[in-house]
């Protein structure tokens, strides 16, 4: 085997680099799993945000199904599918909210049409009709201009600090490559293991 990569923070911020410019949409597309307090599981495609050696932001509703099973059970799941670059990046840990400056700056960065859809869109609640949605799109974007609009108080991001994270690679005949960071004191312990 390969001499691993001691830190899975370089390591991810590498292939990250390459799925940017290999995958044709979404190379920061993630699938994170939450389950309910009862144990219950649920699975989505998110946007990675932002990342660092504390972990990996999302934003979302905070009344959404996945605010309140992080809410009430904080430990989650992501899965970085690169198909182009035939890897995979699984990662495990736990979720706490970003600090509100985040939130603001990140919200104030967002593109216009995507700041009123975050006032407008009742995340996972039962929408009657499509004409619903459309005329609270224009309420919100009557109320607050282009360069007005505030931060929602049910919109805010999580950060999953990372315990394991383990990077995945096509290889011949099915014996695919898999390396395991697992968070040990203030390091990582790497190992190998079979595909």
């Amino acid at each position: 085997m390969p001499e691993p990569i001691t830190d899975p923070f370089e390591r991810f911020a590498a292939w990250f680099a390459e799925a940017k410019q290999a995958e044709p949409n979404d190379a920061e597309a993630m699938t994170l799993a939450s389950a309910s307090p009862a144990g219950r599981p649920s699975a989505r495609l998110v946007l990675l945000k932002a990342f660092d050696r504390a972990g990996f932001v999302f934003y979302t509703n905070l009344e959404s199904r996945k605010s309140l099973e992080l809410v009430a059970n904080p430990r989650a799941a992501l899965c970085f599918h690169w198909k182009s670059l035939r890897r995979q990046v699984r990662i495990e840990g736990v979720t706490t909210m970003v600090e509100a400056a985040d939130a603001d700056a990140y919200f104030a960065s967002r593109a216009y049409g995507s700041q009123i859809g975050a006032w407008a869109s009742l995340q996972s609640r039962r929408l009657d009709a499509r004409a619903t949605l459309e005329r609270r799109v224009a309420e919100f974007s009557a109320k607050y201009p282009e360069g007005t609009v505030p931060r929602p108080p049910d919109w805010s991001g999580f950060r999953l600090a990372p315990e394991r994270i383990e990077f995945w690679r096509d290889m011949p005949f099915r014996l695919h490559e898999r390396l395991l960071f697992t968070r040990s004191g203030t390091g990582w312990a790497t190992e190998w293991l079979y595909p």
